[in-house]
């Protein structure tokens, strides 16, 4: 495998989806994993693009035969990773995954460093609980119930900072999105030199 595999986490609403989304269209070194879940497409969102929209029934098989390096169930739907996914994409570039904080600390633990020898977490994170709760309330895309469950899911997040290798601060888009593109130089550059 050539790429080093970056996981980006943190709370619903921070922002990272538009973080990550603009890495990798500017950076061509970069691809991004697409993960699969069993809840309904957004508004806009594509089969493939944003993520594998799976039945239950279909992602229950996938689980029951190993083809996940991760997965997850909150807010009544599974989340998760397919392994071949992942590693066919790191034959040729470093993979950004974009998923929770308990399917990144699962992945570094299971699998770093003898199926993925250089794996990278980053949180990004909000400049305070006000500032997130705006934002999810900004989105329109949730219930109510589900934004609130959101929410109550953030202190958990947030308090597994200190087992990520790296922290951003999305206080402004324009500093998170260079924060976070240097913090994937280095790491690359580093990969390379080991």
């Amino acid at each position: 495998m050539a790429g080093v595999l970056f996981i980006v986490s943190g709370p619903s609403g921070v922002g990272k989806g538009t973080l990550v989304k603009k890495l990798v269209n500017d950076n061509p070194s970069l691809a991004l994993s697409v993960s699969c879940t069993t809840r309904a497409p957004r508004k806009g969102e594509k089969h493939g693009r944003e993520y594998f929209f799976l039945t239950r029934e279909e992602f229950e098989n996938r689980l029951a035969c190993g083809d996940f390096l991760e997965s997850d169930e909150h807010f009544g739907n599974y989340y998760g990773t397919l392994k071949s996914f992942v590693k066919e994409r790191l034959r040729e570039k470093s993979v950004v995954l974009e998923i929770d904080v308990v399917g990144a600390l699962n992945v570094k633990r299971d699998y770093y460093p003898a199926y993925f020898p250089s794996v990278v977490l980053i949180m990004v994170v909000p400049p305070d609980l006000e500032t997130l709760e705006k934002r999810l309330s900004g989105r329109n895309s949730e219930t109510e119930e589900e934004r609130l469950g959101r929410l109550e899911r953030v202190n958990y997040e947030l308090s597994m900072q200190a087992e990520y290798d790296h922290v951003v601060v999305n206080d402004d888009l324009r500093k998170a999105y260079a924060d976070l593109a240097n913090i994937i130089t280095e790491e690359i550059k580093k990969s390379e030199r080991r």
